[in-house]
């Protein structure tokens, strides 16, 4: 190759690049690039308890108390005018749905009216929460 065309090759290469450098794509202003974020959804199922003396459903999930406030279902974390003691003294009924206690109510008041009682069950001590007593002594399953 003479000088002339060895000089226009090492100088065409690197002045195509430098020219061709400002036609690079820029990004629209609409296109974002990052980590895409979701939506984690953490479910369990509910289960309750029911104790028909005060109409009242204990969470063993949530350790809270579902019961009727006038017109209202409402969510606390104490029974609704008794002590927790005196309320987890009395017999309950383990529940088998595993959503809202109000969407069950009224076939449960039927079945299990507030003078329930189990029937040939041995009373249980009121000091420990339900998680922690013996699901054969104080409780009976609803049927399904």
């Amino acid at each position: 190759m003479p000088p002339p065309a060895r000089l226009f090759a090492c100088l065409a290469g690197p002045t195509l690049l430098v020219a061709l450098a400002g036609c690079a794509a820029t990004p629209r202003s609409d296109w974002h690039l990052g980590p895409a974020y979701g939506q984690v959804v953490v479910s369990y199922l509910d289960d309750y308890d029911y104790f028909p003396a005060y109409e009242t459903y204990y969470s063993r999930n949530r350790h809270d108390y579902v019961f009727r406030d006038g017109n209202a279902w409402v969510r606390r974390p104490e029974p609704p005018g008794v002590a927790p003691g005196v309320l987890l003294a009395t017999p309950s009924v383990r529940m088998d749905f595993h959503d809202s206690p109000e969407l069950h109510h009224r076939a449960v008041v039927q079945a299990y009216p507030g003078n329930w009682k189990p029937a040939g069950k041995a009373a249980v001590a009121a000091d420990r929460p339900p998680d922690d007593r013996e699901t054969s002594e104080r409780h009976e399953s609803m049927p399904r």
